[in-house]
C-alpha cells in the first residue's frame, strides 16, 4: 500500500501520473490482479480479503485524485505564465483607415443638403437618349451635345454624362413640390489633368408652384453651401449658358490658395470656378408634363471639390490607388 501511494505522490507530471493510473487501476494493473486472486481464496477468508482490497482501492483512488488536481492546477499556472502579456509594453502599430477623399467630400455635400430636407435620389447609370439629352432641352444635333463626349452602346443606349437624368425621372414620377439632390457616378470620353472617364457629380433640383422659386433663393442657398464647404470665401455668379436652365450662371469662389490675390492655380484672377446653376428652362418642365411651376437646378463635380479642399494638383491621382497619397487622409 505504501509503495503504491509513493508512486502516485512522486509523479511529476500528468503524463507520469497517467502511467501510474494504468499500472494501478488498468485492466492488467495491480488491483485487477489482486481481485483476480479472490477465486483462489477459501470461502471464510474471501469476504475479509475483498473488504480490505476495496478499502485499499478507495484510498489509492483518493490519493490519485488529490495528486491529479494538484498537477492540473500546476499545469494551468505554468501555461498562464508562458502566455502572460506585459500590458505596459508597446504593441504592434495598428494602421487606421479612412474614407477615400472623393467619398468623404461627397458625404459632406450630402449631409449639408439632407439637413435642409433635400431628398437623395438615384437612377440608372446606363441611360437612354431621352432622359440624358432630349428631356433636358438637348434635342438631336443640338451643338451643346458636343460639350459631353459620350460613351454609346450599339443599341443607342449610353452611359449617363451627368446625373440630370435622375432629375427627369424624379419629376416624371413625382408631383411638385420637389427638393432633391442626385449624387452619383457619370461618364465622359475625357482624360487629362482635370478630367477622367468616370467621375462623380451632385446635382440639385427644387421645383414648386410658379412664383415661389426665384434666382435669389438659388443664390442664397449656394452661397451658404460654398462657405460651409470652403470657409469664409467670397462668392460670385457669372452669366453663362446651359441648355436646361435659363437664366444660367457659373459660380466662382475667391481662390482658397492665394485668398484672391492671384496665383498660378487661379490663373492670376483670384477666382476659382466651382459649379453651374440656373432657373429650370420651361422646355424641361414641358418634357415631363409640368405646368405652372418654377424651379432652380445646380450641379457640381465632387472631384473638383475634393481637389480644392485637399489641394490635390492632378485629378487622376484620386483614382490611381497610390498608397502614398491615400495614407495622408487617415
Amino acid at each position: 500500500m505504501k509503495e503504491l501511494e509513493e508512486k502516485i505522490v512522486q509523479a511529476e507530471s500528468l503524463e507520469a501520473l497517467e502511467k501510474v493510473r494504468v499500472e494501478l487501476f488498468g485492466k492488467k494493473g495491480v488491483l485487477a490482479a489482486e481481485f483476480a486472486r479472490m477465486k483462489d481464496i477459501p470461502g471464510p477468508e474471501k469476504k475479509a480479503f475483498a473488504e480490505g482490497l476495496n478499502t485499499t482501492k478507495a484510498a489509492l483512488q483518493e490519493s490519485f485524485d488529490t495528486r491529479y488536481e494538484a498537477l492540473k492546477a500546476e499545469e494551468i499556472e505554468n501555461l498562464l505564465k508562458a502566455e502572460a502579456i506585459d500590458v505596459s509594453m508597446y504593441g504592434n502599430r495598428v494602421q487606421k483607415g479612412a474614407l477615400h477623399p472623393v467619398m468623404e467630400t461627397m458625404d459632406k455635400i450630402i449631409d449639408y443638403f439632407v439637413a435642409l430636407n433635400f431628398a437623395v435620389e438615384s437612377g440608372p447609370m446606363v441611360e437612354d437618349d431621352f432622359h440624358n439629352f432630349e428631356a433636358l432641352n438637348l434635342p438631336k444635333y443640338h451643338p451643346a451635345r458636343d460639350m459631353q463626349d459620350t460613351f454609346y452602346f450599339g443599341d443607342g443606349s449610353l452611359l449617363r454624362t451627368h446625373t440630370s437624368p435622375v432629375q427627369i425621372r424624379t419629376m416624371m414620377e413625382t408631383k411638385p413640390p420637389i427638393r432633391m439632390i442626385a449624387p452619383g457616378s457619370v461618364f465622359r470620353r475625357d482624360y487629362d489633368l482635370t478630367h477622367t472617364p468616370m467621375f462623380h457629380q451632385v446635382e440639385g433640383l427644387v421645383v414648386d408652384e410658379k412664383g415661389k422659386i426665384s434666382f435669389a433663393n438659388l443664390k442664397a442657398i449656394l452661397t451658404d453651401f460654398l462657405r460651409y464647404m470652403f470657409g469664409d470665401v467670397e462668392v460670385r455668379f457669372r452669366p453663362s449658358f446651359f441648355p436646361f436652365t435659363e437664366p444660367s450662371a457659373e459660380v466662382d469662389i475667391s481662390c482658397i490658395f492665394c485668398e484672391g490675390e492671384g496665383c498660378r492655380v487661379c490663373s492670376q484672377t483670384g477666382w476659382l470656378e466651382v459649379l453651374g446653376c440656373g432657373i429650370v428652362d420651361p422646355n424641361v418642365f414641358k418634357a415631363v408634363g409640368y405646368e405652372n411651376v418654377s424651379g432652380y437646378a445646380f450641379g457640381l463635380g465632387v472631384e473638383r471639390f475634393a481637389m480644392l479642399m485637399h489641394k490635390i494638383p492632378d485629378l487622376r491621382s484620386l483614382f490611381e490607388g497610390d498608397i502614398r497619397l491615400l495614407e495622408q487622409f487617415r
